[in-house]
């Protein structure tokens, strides 16, 4: 059997938590069209007769602006630490950059073995593409240079074939039924995140943390009901939206992300979202600490 482990890195809004949800063939790791969505390292497994995949999502590479960004930044060296193979995911529709260059600096100080996967080419004109795999292989010497769509699929089945020829040889890491290490805790604080990202603007979506403070894990089981009580904490500049407001919204999201989490927890779900405000917390250790970041 082929295992091993391959995590994924690049910029932010690059693809790689839609292509970690295309591996595994189920949504594990949240989507949003907004930057710096991945705040924690996400671990997905695919196992096949030929052998099994861990493959490890981190937060988008950019230049770190608070001590939560530091961390996120720390996650991704620490998740290319020991790993068989990674995959560098640049987004083909977005023109080359300081961003970029800041990825191949980390990626040139970290010296792994590497496939560039070219993503998101089913927005653009096919003869851009050499180009980019050109400027991208004189930069680096990678293992393959692949163009894929994560979100429609394409050349995932190449990708997978390609990613297994580079793995050892060895034995499972994982239960061959498992998909992911993440409690269902964490997944949910992350899909009622999701809904937050999806429905507002400027800087709320990344001023804001979701804190489960207690999660019946014995209703989620059984399959039959799960009570959860999930605190979405804001910058306390934000403290100025009215408490009529706060709780306005709080409702709002608590009723689209219950009726997600229903579908991947199997089971009817309690949920009683409260807001609170917390000064400058995307710099504060005790916090990052409590939400795992």
């Amino acid at each position: 059997m082929k295992c091993g482990t391959v995590t994924i890195i690049g910029r932010p809004n690059t693809g790689k938590s839609t292509l970690l949800n295309a591996f595994v063939g189920q949504k594990i790791s949240i989507v949003s069209a907004k930057p710096q969505t991945t705040r924690n390292r996400i671990l997905g497994i695919l196992t096949e007769r030929r052998g099994q995949i861990a493959f490890v999502d981190t937060p988008g590479i950019h230049k770190p602006n608070y001590r939560m960004n530091q961390r996120m930044l720390k996650t991704v060296y620490d998740s290319v630490d020991g790993i068989d193979l990674v995959l560098h995911v640049v987004d083909a529709s977005i023109a080359f950059g300081s961003g970029e260059n800041f990825v191949l600096e980390v990626i040139k100080r970290i010296r792994p073995a590497a496939i560039l996967l070219i993503n998101k080419i089913d927005k653009v004109a096919k003869q851009s593409l050499l180009p980019i795999m050109d400027r991208y292989s004189r930069q680096y010497e990678y293992l393959e240079i692949l163009p894929i769509s994560a979100l429609k699929k394409d050349n995932l089945a190449l990708l997978v074939d390609t990613i297994f020829e580079y793995m050892p040889e060895g034995v499972e890491l994982y239960d061959s039924q498992q998909i992911t290490d993440q409690s269902e805790r964490f997944l949910s604080s992350e899909f009622i995140r999701e809904k937050l990202l999806e429905r507002t603007r400027e800087e709320i979506p990344y001023a804001t943390a979701v804190r489960i403070k207690r999660f019946d894990e014995a209703g989620v089981i059984q399959k039959s009901w799960s009570s959860s009580r999930p605190t979405l904490w804001l910058k306390k500049s934000l403290s100025r939206v009215s408490s009529r407001r706060r709780r306005t919204a709080a409702a709002k999201y608590r009723d689209v992300a219950r009726r997600d989490l229903e579908q991947i927890l199997d089971c009817k779900i309690y949920l009683d979202l409260n807001v609170c405000t917390e000064r400058d917390w995307r710099n504060n250790d005790s916090v990052l600490d409590e939400l795992g970041l």
